[in-house]
Parts: C-alpha cells; structure tokens; sequence
C-alpha cells in the first residue's frame, strides 16, 4: 500500500539527491585539486614520508 506513494515521492527526491550528489562531487573535486597544487608546491617531501 505504501508502494502507491513512494514513486512520486522517489521522483522528486532522487532530483534532489542527484543535485546533492553532484554538489558533493564538485566540492569533492575543488578539494583534491587544491590537495594536489599544495603538494605540488610544497615538493615531494610529504611523498617520501608517506612511503
């Protein structure tokens, strides 16, 4: 019975998610590219302590 209303509710929800999700992802991304440029600048001192 509760099937009858979780398509609609699915519908509008999984917009939200994916716009959640794709906000995340970008965010995600920003930080792993300013990640990336701080290594890069700081040299690879950091890559031989890790090892």
């Amino acid at each position: 019975m509760a099937d009858k209303n979780s398509p609609k509710k699915h519908g509008k929800s999984g917009e939200t998610r994916e716009d959640r999700l794709k906000a995340a992802l970008k965010a995600n991304m920003a930080r792993r590219k300013a990640q990336a440029k701080a290594r890069a600048a700081s040299g690879h001192k950091a890559d031989k302590d890790e090892g």
